[in-house]
């Protein structure tokens, strides 16, 4: 008899990656979705979708009979105006689906957290052991994350088995929305990125992503976080990468800071007022001051992870958004 999962966020991209992980090691799956949300992720999947939000009251009824719970889903914004709604549904929502998972008697869960919550380790490279003072995380996003991981983390101290994945920059297939780094992707292969910003990331295979959890539920410590990323290389080198797979030519010229940071701010502060949209988010232009670099060693030694090369995921996000009508409209 197969082992059933109860995930969250499984309409999103790491979500959509990790049940199709969860089938192909033989596992059933159970998926919460709102009912209004795009689902076309799951599309074709032999998988059960119960109607619900990780707000809900009556979420442990959903979860019962379950071996796990994989708490992926989390609402991302780099907006300043939606704080209130990062806080509700990745703070609150957290707290709510661990309590269910607890009065549900399901035997592990396993909280998909972000390298946000870690921070950047000015200089350096970060691992788990690293924690930026919560005052110096930018943006709701993270500040929230990191909140969330502190209810998983109490969680887990007053007996709950709780682990706590923390992905990285994931690349690949199912990037619906997009993502941010999806943004990137279709960005520049539809010639809408003259210039950059001069910054570097942890970029990792989603698939390498969604396979983590699966080891950090089979090996996992409770109350343990651990860093599911990749490479570290900077912004400039993954568009050189996928101009290279694509025969494009990537932008040659960086900005200074200040000059999208001031575009930013008039964005979200000014044109406003004058029915215009931001948009470029001011935290997502503080973000790159930075270089975000984190080491996987914890990972890979206790729980046996072991990332794949990045180029062949950089392939498959490009086809993935090619067949998907991402990259129709050039200019």
């Amino acid at each position: 008899m197969s082992r059933l999962a109860f995930v969250t966020g499984g309409t999103g991209f790491v979500g959509a990656n990790l049940i199709r992980a969860l089938l192909a090691a033989g596992w059933s799956v159970r998926a919460l979705a709102r009912p209004h949300s795009d689902k076309r992720n799951l599309d074709g999947l032999p998988i059960e979708v119960v109607p619900g939000d990780v707000n809900a009251p009556d979420l442990a009824t959903s979860m019962r009979g379950a071996d796990a719970v994989f708490h992926v889903a989390a609402h991302y914004s780099l907006w300043r105006r939606d704080k209130d709604a990062l806080l509700h549904s990745n703070v609150d929502g957290t707290r709510n689906v661990l309590a269910a998972a607890r009065n549900a008697d399901v035997p592990r869960t396993v909280y998909t957290s972000s390298v946000a919550a870690i921070g950047v380790k000015s200089g350096g490279i970060a691992d788990e052991s690293y924690q930026s003072p919560p005052e110096r995380l930018i943006g709701a996003y993270k500040q929230s994350k990191f909140l969330a991981e502190r209810e998983a983390r109490a969680a887990a101290a007053a007996g709950q088995d709780v682990v706590i994945a923390s992905p990285t920059t994931p690349i690949g297939p199912w990037d619906r929305k997009p993502t941010p780094t999806g943004d990137i992707f279709v960005r520049f292969l539809t010639g809408r990125m003259p210039f950059i910003v001069e910054t570097g990331l942890n970029w990792v295979a989603v698939e390498d992503v969604a396979r983590g959890h699966l080891l950090a539920y089979e090996h996992g410590r409770s109350g343990e976080r651990y860093i599911l990323g990749g490479e570290n290389f900077t912004l400039r080198e993954l568009l050189r990468r996928i101009g290279e797979i694509a025969g494009r030519r990537p932008p040659r010229y960086a900005v200074p800071l200040w000059l999208p940071l001031g575009v930013a701010w008039l964005g979200e502060t000014v044109f406003p007022r004058f029915g215009f949209e931001p948009k470029i988010p001011i935290d997502g232009v503080r973000m790159s001051k930075e270089s975000m670099y984190y080491d996987t060693s914890k990972a890979r030694d206790q729980l046996g992870y072991v990332p794949g090369p990045l180029d062949p995921a950089i392939r498959e996000a490009i086809q993935w958004f090619a067949d998907n009508g991402y990259l129709k409209r050039r200019r």
